[in-house]
């Protein structure tokens, strides 16, 4: 009796560990994970930042700069010094030291107005990296999904297979019983083992596919590549997408899109930077210093001074060799390309959406179609089971209709992938996945 109770503990403990070493991860999980984890994902969220912290009117040049200066000099020489009187005065070692420091003020009060483009055009790159950042997170949540429903189809035919051989095996016995009381010739026998050991081979190489997919996931999560896990196994489509409403939602939310959009402001806010230069630039100049400075030979032994010192410094260009010209010449055409390439990225994203709905719309009708067959292949196979356990029918027409179902299960797994990845597809272009 305590030898049952302790199996019984033991076995309790063995599949305890066993699920928490397999654990069930949702394409919920496995998005949350590699939101957290992933390597590009956190290259772009650190660029984001670094733009958010240029954000500045300092770094526009909107406010104005403080220095602090120090500087002191010393001397040792041997001087001679001749009056206009013709005295002649001499000094070995003279010494003479030098002391300033104080504060300096600058600030450009106006620059053409380019200090404003400047500062507009930091917003934009702040955008531009928020614009790549949903790029990215768009991209990575569509890899993780598609991996993720591959999974469920080589694992949905991976079941399948052991569904496959279990019935291959019950052939095998009926072979060999019926074979027992000479029913049967020992060439069926020998046919049926030829296909179970096929079977198992096929079990065996499709196992490894699996495992091979889920190294691919845990890489996109960004965790231990040999983690186990089992994933959810029912495939759930929507079916409520329409075409009007997909591109209308793409103008407004794809990365591509707005990326142009904002490529096209900065090259707005450049021809205005490049303007600017046309006009004077007027700096504010101020400061407070203090000076010492003391001569061992010289008609001034010892002097000091502070005091304020303020004024005013404006420039402007005048002629540069036609560069002005020139550069805003390149600012306008940047602007015209930029156009085009809205106009072209419009029309690519629209084909792209237009042609993954079309494949979305026919995928639906396969999903619709294999499941009615693999119903059909699966109550066929269970008829000719029964048969074949009576010996109407023969092994080579049971393994027609075992092979038969193989086939349904796995074009009606593959529809069902399929039509989720188009889906998958279409929301990563329109730049919105909402699961």
């Amino acid at each position: 009796m305590r030898r049952r109770v302790y199996k019984i503990i033991a076995c309790l403990l063995l599949c305890a560990n066993m699920s928490k070493a397999q654990e069930l991860l949702t394409v919920r999980d496995a998005i949350a994970i590699a939101l957290e984890n992933n390597y590009d994902i956190k290259l772009f969220q650190n660029n984001l930042k670094v733009a958010q912290e240029n954000v500045t009117p300092g770094n526009a040049g909107m406010l104005p700069t403080v220095t602090g200066n120090f500087t002191q000099s010393n001397s040792v020489s041997n001087s001679n010094q001749t009056q206009i009187s013709g005295e002649v005065r001499a000094l070995d070692n003279a010494k003479n030291n030098s002391l300033n420091y104080g504060v300096s003020v600058g600030w450009t009060v106006f620059d053409g107005l380019g200090m404003f483009s400047r500062y507009e055009t930091l917003k934009e790159l702040q955008k531009q990296g928020e614009a790549e950042l949903q790029r990215s997170v768009v991209t990575r949540i569509s890899d993780v999904i598609s991996t993720y429903y591959t999974i469920v189809e080589q694992q949905n035919l991976l079941s399948a297979m052991d569904s496959s051989i279990v019935i291959s095996q019950e052939r095998l016995r009926t072979a060999e019983n019926r074979f027992s009381i000479g029913k049967a010739s020992r060439l069926e026998v020998l046919n049926v083992q030829v296909n179970l050991n096929t079977d198992e081979s096929n079990r065996i190489k499709q196992a490894n596919v699996v495992k091979n997919l889920k190294i691919a996931l845990n890489n996109l999560l960004a965790r231990d590549l040999q983690q186990e896990f089992q994933v959810v196994r029912e495939v759930h489509i929507d079916q409520s997408l329409t075409l009007g409403n997909l591109l209308e939602q793409a103008k407004s939310s794809n990365p591509d899109l707005i990326l142009i959009s904002i490529n096209r402001r900065l090259a707005e806010l450049e021809e205005k930077t490049i303007r600017a230069n046309r006009y004077p630039t007027v700096r504010l100049n101020g400061g407070y210093n203090f000076s010492e400075s003391e001569s061992s030979l010289g008609f001034v032994a010892q002097s000091k001074s502070r005091g304020l010192t303020y004024g005013v410094t404006a420039s402007v260009n005048i002629f540069d060799g036609f560069n002005q010209r020139r550069n805003e010449r390149i600012a306008k055409l940047r602007i015209e390309n930029a156009d085009l390439q809205i106009n072209q990225t419009n029309l690519q994203i629209e084909t792209e959406i237009s042609q993954a709905y079309n494949l979305y719309i026919t995928n639906l009708a396969l999903v619709e179609l294999e499941e009615k067959n693999e119903q059909i292949a699966r109550q066929n196979m269970n008829i000719t089971l029964e048969k074949y356990k009576i010996g109407t029918v023969s092994a080579v027409e049971f393994r027609d209709a075992q092979e038969n179902f193989i086939n349904a299960v796995s074009r009606f797994n593959s529809a069902q992938t399929q039509a989720k990845l188009s889906e998958t597809l279409l929301m990563e272009l329109i730049g919105k996945i909402e699961l």
